[in-house]
């Protein structure tokens, strides 16, 4: 059986007021719309088309949780734990309430997360970048003492990113981080062109929304990367990360634990942060769509999920299934026809969930999918016919 899922837009702050009503085609809703949530996560289970909701369906049971996210404004900073760092968390909070703003564990999952844009550019701060490159940007913004303090404690030895990043985030650099923010907006606003100059103006941009907040700062220590459609990248646990702007599909690993590095109103455990913290630098690898062919694999390396894009042109596209398997249309028209005979079209922004006798199903139209499962160690059984 096919079951078709939708599900309401979340209204979270950061959310674009056009980008969903455009990829779904309606009106507005006149609210910023940042997030639609298609799994049975019990802070949000998706509806099923009759009545009820998906976690009614599986029990609760989904590793994964898959979403079509729209950035308008740039979303906090964020860190997610390893398994194990979260089941210790999980455990040592065990005294404290659900909803008590002291907790930082909502539960004892990671959440390592892969996000492939919808839009034509979608910009993110992904993984710390190398210090000596970091310092070759900041010499582009002069000889303030701001830029001269962030400058001399990233030329420290040890551990100088989880250093600098404490000293940030930690209440007693404020006028440093005024200062770097002015030399960060002068630089952008003088700048076209060079190495630095989009970066210096995304993070400008970001200053523009988050005035003052220090995690402006901890931005510049952080790799801008710009997707365009159908790229993704991958996070992994303990990897400094955050969405600026454009439209995305995003899939994680079922947990909603969440430590915040900065960008944001809410409480920022810095201890904690810095305990989950990988300060390991580099660029994170940008995953490429397919050249030919209708299926795009996006290989992350943990089981909890798969996510394959595959771009319908006519011809049908065989979709094996093993275990909770689901398919969200974000193009077009698109299809999707079990083996039991059960057969559904997909509205764009809305997904259909397999039940678990199904074994294969049929892609067919014109347009574009996101076929979400858990992970195998094997390819997903893909392929058109």
């Amino acid at each position: 059986m096919l079951l078709p899922l939708t599900n309401a837009p979340r209204d979270y702050a950061w959310g674009s007021d056009s980008l969903l009503a455009e990829l779904e085609g309606r009106t507005p809703s006149g609210s910023p719309e940042a997030e639609v949530w298609f799994g049975d996560h019990p802070g949000d289970p998706a509806d099923v088309e009759g009545g009820g909701t998906l976690d009614q369906i599986t029990g609760g049971s989904l590793p994964y949780l898959l979403k079509l996210l729209a950035a308008g404004q740039p979303l906090s900073i964020q860190v997610h734990p390893t398994i194990a760092q979260a089941r210790e968390g999980w455990a040592r909070e065990s005294g404290l309430a659900a909803d008590d703003s002291q907790r930082n564990y909502r539960d004892d999952n990671h959440k390592p997360e892969l996000i492939v844009a919808l839009s034509d550019t979608f910009e993110s701060l992904s993984g710390l970048r190398p210090v000596p490159a970091t310092l070759e940007l900041l010499d582009g913004l002069g000889d303030s003492a701001g830029v001269v303090a962030l400058r001399h404690r990233l030329r420290a030895d040890g551990d100088a990113l989880r250093d600098v990043i404490a000293w940030l985030l930690g209440g007693t650099a404020q006028a440093e981080v005024d200062d770097v923010i002015a030399a960060v907006e002068a630089a952008a606003g003088a700048s076209t062109d060079g190495q630095w100059a989009t970066t210096l103006r995304a993070i400008s941009g970001v200053a523009a929304t988050y005035p003052g907040d220090p995690g402006v700062v901890v931005a510049l220590l952080m790799n801008h990367v710009v997707l365009r459609r159908g790229e993704g990248v991958f996070l992994r646990a303990g990897l400094l990360h955050a969405y600026l702007s454009g439209l995305g599909v995003e899939i994680m690993a079922a947990s909603d634990n969440v430590l915040r590095g900065g960008l944001t109103p809410k409480r920022i455990d810095v201890p904690e942060l810095l305990a989950i913290l990988d300060t390991t630098t580099g660029e994170v690898p940008v995953l490429r769509p397919a050249t030919d062919g209708a299926v795009t694999p996006y290989p992350v390396p943990v089981p909890d999920f798969a996510l394959d894009r595959i771009v319908l042109d006519g011809e049908p596209v065989a979709v094996d299934v093993e275990g909770p398997t689901m398919v969200l249309a974000t193009a077009g028209e698109v299809t999707v026809a079990a083996a039991s005979g059960d057969e559904r079209r997909v509205a764009v922004g809305t997904a259909v969930f397999m039940t678990p006798e199904e074994e294969s199903v049929t892609l067919t139209g014109r347009g574009e999918a996101f076929v979400a499962a858990p992970g195998r160690d094997t390819p997903k059984g893909r392929q058109e016919l």
